[in-house]
């Protein structure tokens, strides 16, 4: 990737209480912390809701993977809405659907199967970066 680019920003659902929400959350935290961190900046969904200026303006300025953890895909939503721009977003249930037997259970700690379908999620994430032309960056900071 390309070291003189921007970060591309990850977006994941804020589902609390729902297993795929959880799925979401750690396969962005997967991403951001070890499979990319040098290339991406968690955003968390939260911050855009709550209309934090910071976060509205690293999406505004970034372009955006979402991850969103249901049909209502709010995470691409607020992206869209805080004036950031969607390269790429996927949904929970539709790697699910192509990994039947990672059935995630568990809120506050996901099954073996949700950690695993959490890992999947963010290595086919991690394998878009390139494609969306994510660079990496020396500032270091993994989160906003």
């Amino acid at each position: 990737m390309n070291p003189d680019k921007e970060r591309v920003v990850v977006v994941p659902c804020s589902g609390i209480g729902k297993p795929f929400g959880t799925v979401s959350r750690e396969a962005a935290y997967e991403l951001c912390d070890s499979l990319r961190p040098a290339d991406t900046r968690l955003v968390a969904l939260a911050k855009l809701v709550l209309g934090d200026p910071a976060a509205h303006e690293t999406v505004a300025h970034s372009q955006a993977v979402t991850i969103d953890g249901c049909k209502l895909m709010c995470a691409s939503k607020m992206v869209r809405q805080s004036g950031g721009s969607v390269a790429h977003e996927i949904s929970v249930l539709d790697v699910f659907r192509r990994h039947k037997e990672l059935k995630p259970e568990g809120i506050a700690q996901l099954n073996e199967a949700g950690q695993k379908l959490a890992r999947v999620l963010a290595a086919e994430v991690a394998g878009r970066l390139d494609e969306i032309h994510a660079p990496a960056t020396t500032k270091g900071e993994t989160h906003a």
